[in-house]
């Protein structure tokens, strides 16, 4: 198998038709091996019955659990379980077209992590976040490029595809919410894997669940608590112990 594609959810009973037809078009056209893992986390619509009912035509698993929890620990918990040389992560409201994919697929290497960017030459954002979002989102990446990541134009794009190597990432990673990114991208760096952006097109969907003041200044602190962390040693490997 070659990619495992994992899509976090929360609340998505609205989005998730869009999902599946999207990627029923999209892996009915390609001959590679794959699976799709669909991670409820704790969704309170009908989100499950939904994506049961609508019966994808692609190879796909469900995992799902009562509470929310953050899309960090969804993400991680779609990675773990992924058996695929790959792991594609990516939205439920297809923000980024999964075509996009097809612009990784010659870059696919098991030292390298590679991100889709918003910000780099070739990028098409076409429907562009309202302004206030759109600088707090430039502060954050500024706050995490000195902290965590140097030289990284968009840590926030969903569109992020690891090795399967990489799993140890998500293993030692511990945030749940809204600064897993960060995390993941500074531990693929710590434990030795290259990273590699590739401009996509973007679309912004205006159903956001961002509470922009919280839910920043969480994030904030957050970077700084992947710094903490990593001063006291939590995010050292068994054999580095």
């Amino acid at each position: 198998m070659l990619i495992s594609f994992v899509v976090p959810m929360y609340n998505e009973e609205k989005r998730i038709g869009k999902t599946v037809s999207a990627l029923n078009d999209y892996l009915s056209k390609r001959n590679f091996g794959h699976e799709v893992i669909f991670v409820d986390d704790g969704s309170k619509d009908q989100t499950l019955k939904t994506l049961s009912n609508l019966k994808p035509k692609f190879s796909h698993k469900v995992i799902t659990y009562p509470n929310n929890k953050g899309k960090g620990f969804a993400v991680k918990t779609g990675a773990l379980s992924a058996h695929g040389e790959y792991i594609l992560l990516l939205d439920a409201d297809m923000s980024t077209p999964i075509e996009e994919f097809d612009k990784f697929y010659p870059h696919l290497n098991q030292n390298t992590v590679l991100i889709g960017t918003r910000k780099g030459l070739g990028a098409q954002v076409k429907k562009p976040q309202p302004f206030i979002r759109q600088k707090m989102g430039e502060v954050f990446t500024l706050l995490s490029s000195a902290l965590i990541v140097p030289g990284i134009t968009d840590f926030t794009c969903g569109f992020k595809c690891f090795p399967k190597s990489a799993q140890k990432v998500f293993e030692r990673s511990v945030i749940n919410r809204w600064s897993y990114d960060p995390e993941i991208l500074f531990l693929a760096v710590k434990f030795g894997f290259k990273i590699h952006e590739i401009p996509i097109v973007w679309v912004n969907d205006d159903r956001t669940r961002v509470k922009l003041v919280n839910d920043t200044l969480l994030s904030f602190i957050e970077l700084l608590k992947i710094r903490w962390n990593n001063w006291q040693g939590h995010y050292s490997l068994p054999q580095d112990v």
